[in-house]
């Protein structure tokens, strides 16, 4: 089977290090096997995206030498895709609107955090505790036609007893057992947009045949999301390597608000490719 990889930037910023270490990372395992690499754009949060930053991105990246193949995906050009999926879903009974502000969400959690075994919590903190979820369909009905704002969230637990058991590899810790109820009921469709980061990349990848998802360490719990959807759509699970992430010397993280240690600004400072990669090397990745 021919290695597929890819790299999925969000277009809210210029690329800095810690991406181009991402991509040359999908990059050189796609050209060391012969297979492909090929570059995606990120770009459902509509209102933090900009084309300026797709278009800087990808000059970066043939700057830096980081050739792909084929078309550049843009997901905003892909939302019928999405929906033909959040159809399925709905139809199957998996997802339901949810019409709670964080104000409302922020509410809850507070209370349930009083109770004796507090609020469930997630790799991100508390989870959404299912408040829309008992909603009668003539309630939800009347606050669509009422205009209320809402989200489409996936029913975790209906979804997990749909899908069964489901598992997935990662190339460092070996196999790994999907944890469906890990991230709660996850948005699956925006507010403002018809679809989310779990739902397109999950589709997406399926769609473009991707066999090898490389990617940062702080995105591992999000593969118990994918490969729940996987294993409900019918997709092949693709092989994931986890790598660790890029840090500056006292740990953190590197991202787009570091303005010194972009690909551009490095560029403009007369720094050439070789010297952008012998910097990523000499910094140090997360223990």
């Amino acid at each position: 089977m021919s290695v597929v990889t890819r790299f999925a930037p969000s277009p809210t910023g210029e690329l800095h290090l810690g991406s181009a270490y991402s991509a040359r990372v999908a990059w050189q395992r796609a050209r060391e096997a012969g297979g492909r690499f090929l570059v995606r754009i990120e770009d459902t949060d509509i209102r933090r995206c900009r084309r300026e930053y797709e278009t800087a991105m990808l000059e970066d990246l043939r700057w830096l030498g980081l050739d792909w193949d084929g078309e550049v995906r843009r997901q905003s050009d892909h939302f019928a895709d999405y929906g033909r999926v959040l159809d399925e879903l709905d139809g199957r009974g998996l997802i339901y609107p949810c019409f709670c502000t964080r104000a409302d969400i922020a509410r809850e959690i507070a209370a349930a955090s009083s109770a004796p075994h507090g609020a469930p919590h997630g790799p991100d903190g508390p989870l959404y505790p299912g408040t829309c979820r008992h909603l009668s369909n003539e309630e939800r009905q009347r606050r669509v036609a009422d205009g209320v704002e809402f989200c489409m969230r996936l029913d975790a637990a209906r979804a997990a007893e749909q899908a069964g058991p489901y598992a997935f590899v990662d190339e460092t810790q070996g196999r790994i057992e999907g944890q469906p109820l890990l991230m709660g009921d996850f948005v699956i469709a925006r507010k403002d947009t018809p679809t989310s980061y779990h739902l397109a990349v999950t589709v997406d990848d399926h769609l473009q045949g991707v066999t090898l998802v490389t990617r940062g360490e702080d995105l591992l719990p999000s593969t118990h999301v994918h490969g729940l959807l996987q294993k409900l759509l019918g997709y092949a699970a693709p092989q994931y390597a986890h790598h660790r992430l890029l840090t500056d010397p006292t740990g953190r993280r590197f991202a787009k608000r570091d303005k010194d240690l972009t690909i551009r600004a490095l560029r403009e400072a007369g720094k050439t490719p070789q010297e952008v990669f012998a910097l990523i090397d000499a910094f140090p990745v997360s223990a």
